[in-house]
């Protein structure tokens, strides 16, 4: 009885979790979609002052409700010693949201090596 109520209730109220990748370099804009996306769209959440995002060092974890879905977003760092590290997330994740900071044309480039990174180590 306790596995037929246990069943209904995962079916009636639990949410199917996606997990998406936030990549991109150091500064480019990765924590600030982050933060936006969770104002939007969690209507109690109040958001942090965009002012007061820092670079982040390892990893930030939010989490948007969709109706019957939940998308957690993990915000790697950017930073060179970081993007190593980034392949360890992808067999668990279900998207990647790639950020690339237009107005910093010097860094284009840059930002294409990273992107390419799990592609062709180094």
């Amino acid at each position: 009885m306790y596995t037929l109520l246990s069943g209904l209730y995962k079916y009636m109220f639990q949410k199917d979790e996606y997990c998406i990748l936030i990549l991109g370099l150091d500064n480019a804009g990765k924590t600030t979609f982050l933060e936006q996306s969770k104002t939007r769209f969690n209507k109690n959440y109040k958001g942090m002052s965009l002012s007061k995002i820092t670079t982040t060092v390892g990893l930030n974890i939010g989490t948007v409700d969709f109706g019957k879905a939940r998308l957690m977003f993990w915000d790697l760092g950017g930073q060179e010693e970081l993007q190593s590290l980034w392949d360890k997330y992808y067999a668990e994740c279900h998207g990647v949201i790639y950020v690339i900071d237009s107005t910093d044309e010097e860094r284009l480039s840059e930002s294409k090596r990273a992107f390419d990174l799990p592609l062709h180590p180094r």
